[in-house]
């Protein structure tokens, strides 16, 4: 299966959509979706992990709390939320690193960081557990695998080694995983109407002759 950057980040905002995220938090999720895919990784299969876990429906318990240099939220932080915080709080890591704390399928924080690293003119570092990455807003330097839930994660200014993913104009996500984000991007289509029906059947009941 091969798909369109396009078609990945339409797909990815309208299954974000279907799961309950606000249409602000689908099109950060379609654009981190993408972001992802272009550097390689499969996005597709991140955020599939991340609807699964239903944290769209209580958006302040997974809502980072910001104090300080430790963010935290009630329960497991969601990576959009904390994502798009980490962007527009971004001159927050000139002063020091930023340490989250449980957070679900953290590699969608990897575009969040590049946003950062775009804001500041600098070079960012993510840690996530035992992996490490490395962006200066466009490329990606990689090194470790991404758990699926980090315990740990910090953000800090750093110097940029060289790219180590390929960008990539098009994606071969997991066959299962692209079918998770069409299943929940299904939600947002408004059901047949009897009047709908009839016009897609080209005449309908209607006689020209």
């Amino acid at each position: 299966m091969s798909l369109s950057l396009n078609e990945i980040e339409a797909t990815a905002k309208r299954a974000a959509r279907g799961a309950g995220y606000t249409w602000g938090h689908a099109e950060e999720a379609g654009k981190a979706t993408r972001w992802l895919c272009a550097q390689g990784l499969d996005g597709v299969w991140a955020l599939a992990s991340l609807l699964h876990q239903n944290l769209a429906h209580a958006p302040e318990k997974h809502a980072p709390c910001i104090s300080g240099d430790t963010w935290t939220g009630t329960d497991v932080l969601c990576p959009l939320a904390t994502g798009c915080a980490l962007s527009d709080s971004a001159e927050v890591l000139r002063a020091a690193p930023v340490t989250l704390t449980n957070v679900n399928a953290p590699a969608l924080l990897l575009p969040f960081a590049s946003n950062a690293a775009r804001i500041l003119n600098s070079g960012v570092s993510i840690t996530i557990d035992g992996a490490e990455a490395q962006t200066d807003g466009l490329t990606l330097h990689l090194t470790g695998a991404i758990p699926d839930q980090a315990q740990s994660v910090t953000v800090r200014l750093a110097e940029v080694a060289p790219p180590t993913q390929r960008q990539q104009s098009r994606a071969t996500p997991d066959p299962a995983a692209w079918s998770v984000l069409t299943r929940f991007a299904h939600r947002t289509y408004a059901p047949a109407t009897e009047e709908s029906r009839l016009r897609g059947a080209g005449a309908g009941l209607s006689d020209n002759d």
